[in-house]
Parts: structure tokens; C-alpha cells; sequence
């Protein structure tokens, strides 16, 4: 388990705001007086905020501390941009859930969404989400190179007739060929939400982040169109390896900023004059990792 801990309360001068979203599993109503418990990641018998879910299923909106804004926003300081939380949620006839790592950054509001498992006859142990390191601050494979546009008349292929942005696509959390990865359905907005929280900084300029969503949503839906893994005999969308694809990560938070630009443009993607499908637009950080002739972040 790869918990970093919380940074010294010096190092975090700012403020950042969480509002919490909690539903059922079965059938996505909101819960109502669920207790959560915020701890700083790392020290977890220190319980700093407790709240509980009004009847939409939702918290107040609440400050926390976070690091130096400018630490998200020049590409040349080092520090870890965001503070880490633990959240502990308990609802009556429901199974309990911690999460470890939940990301505060300055000056923008973190959405954790969370859905909880009914209690079947037996109580259910708790699960445990541990929310790895950030893209641009941990060490993650490089994207593996490939064509930006997919030959699309081989033999057996199929390919939609058009671009269609789907409802839901199906993730498998892990390299292709790891069989013990689970497939998660997720909607696909979702999808992109997750995906740009957990590779760009929310705190960038509309500009930026709308750029950066557009190419997400452009290398998502060329998997989708060309059905990139199903033709190759798996049965899911896209992996959340970033060697291959996305970093997507189960139960991370997102952030508003980078949720309604998404809202805004969902059914967008980018493609070149006289081709049907979306580019496989791929990119790096343009820092630890050099891309020559492709998207590069800073």
C-alpha cells in the first residue's frame, strides 16, 4: 500500500474546497445522513472534519488546506501541488468505504462522488481505495508510440459506420493482457472526468484544461469507433495503463473546473480533413518525458 504522507502544515498556506456526493449502488438514490469522517492521508487517528449527507445525498462544501497554488501551475517547482485526505464513510445498511489519497489542490473544488453497496445478510468487510499519485507528480509508464489514425479495412474488422460518443465504455483497470484486472462500465463522461483529473491540474486556465480534455476525449473515442481492443479479442473499451492508454483510477475525486468544461464539450473530439474517425490524440508532460510531433503538457 503506497500512502504518501501528509505534508507539514507550513507547506500548505492555501485552500482548496471538498463537497461529497453519496449514492446507492442498486439504484443511484442519495443517501441520506451517511457520516464521514477527513483525516489527513498518513494520520489517520487526527479526524479533522465529520459530516454528514442531507437528503439530496450530498455535504456542505468545506475548506481544506492545501499547498501553494503556483505549485500546480509552474511546471519548474518540484513540490507536490496537492494535500491528501482520508475519507471514512459509514451509512446505515450499507457497507463502509475508506479512501486514501483524496486530492486538494488551491483555489478549486474537489467532487468526490461515492457509491455505497447495500449489507446483505452478512456484514461485508470494509473496502479500501488507496488513490495513487497524480500523473504529473508520480512515475507512470510512457505512452508506447502508435498511428493516430487506425487502418480501418482489414479483413474481419469491425468498426462503426460513424462516431458515436457512447453511454458508458468498459475500462479495464490494467495493462491488456493482465487477466486479473477488473473491468469497471463506466459512463463515459465519467470517464473523462476521472481520466483529466487524474493527468492535468485543475487549476490551469479554461484554455489549457479545454485543450488537454478535447485530446482525451479524441484518443477515447477512436478506441470506441475502432473498437481497438475488441477486435483483438478482449472484451473491454480501454485500460488504465498509461502505457497503452489513460490513467483512469477507481473512486478518485474530480474537480469542478475540469467537470463543467467536460459538461461543455462532450461530444467533441478532434480529426483530420477527408478522415472519419477521431485521432488517436496522443501526448506526455513535454518534462520527464519528451514526445516529439505530439501534445505536450508544459
Amino acid at each position: 500500500m503506497n500512502i504518501i504522507k501528509f505534508q507539514k502544515q507550513q507547506d500548505t498556506p492555501d485552500k482548496g474546497k471538498l463537497q461529497i456526493n453519496i449514492t446507492s449502488e442498486i439504484n443511484a438514490l442519495p443517501i441520506e445522513n451517511a457520516n464521514i469522517s477527513i483525516s489527513y492521508t498518513g494520520i489517520p487517528e487526527s479526524t479533522l472534519e465529520q459530516l454528514t449527507t442531507d437528503s439530496s445525498g450530498q455535504t456542505e462544501t468545506i475548506d481544506l488546506d492545501a499547498p501553494p497554488l503556483e505549485y500546480s501551475l509552474n511546471p519548474a517547482i518540484e513540490e507536490q501541488p496537492y494535500s491528501e485526505y482520508t475519507l471514512q464513510i459509514d451509512a446505515e445498511g450499507f457497507e463502509p468505504i475508506s479512501i486514501a489519497g483524496a486530492e486538494i489542490l488551491a483555489d478549486v473544488t474537489a467532487i468526490q462522488n461515492i457509491t455505497l453497496r447495500p449489507i446483505d445478510n452478512v456484514k461485508a468487510p470494509e473496502s479500501i481505495f488507496v488513490i495513487p499519485a497524480h500523473t504529473l507528480y508520480g512515475e507512470y509508464p510512457p505512452k508506447m508510440p502508435e498511428d493516430e489514425i487506425k487502418p480501418v479495412n482489414e479483413t474481419g474488422e469491425i468498426v462503426l459506420s460513424r462516431v458515436v460518443v457512447p453511454e458508458y465504455i468498459v475500462v479495464h483497470d490494467g495493462s491488456p493482457r493482465d487477466t486479473t484486472a477488473k473491468n469497471y462500465y463506466v459512463k463515459y463522461k465519467d470517464y473523462i472526468k476521472n481520466v483529466a483529473s487524474s493527468e492535468i491540474y485543475a487549476t490551469w486556465t479554461p484554455s489549457a484544461i479545454r485543450a488537454n480534455v478535447l485530446a482525451i476525449m479524441s484518443f477515447t473515442l477512436n478506441r470506441v469507433y475502432t473498437e481497438w481492443y475488441r477486435n483483438q479479442g478482449y472484451d473491454f473499451t480501454i485500460t488504465s495503463s498509461t502505457a497503452f492508454d489513460h490513467k483512469w483510477i477507481p473512486e478518485r475525486n474530480i474537480f469542478n473546473t475540469i467537470s463543467s468544461i467536460v459538461d461543455e464539450l462532450f461530444s467533441n473530439y478532434l480529426s483530420r480533413p477527408n478522415v472519419r474517425q477521431p485521432i488517436l490524440t496522443q501526448y506526455c508532460d513535454g518534462r520527464r518525458v519528451q514526445c516529439p510531433n505530439w501534445m505536450a503538457f508544459l
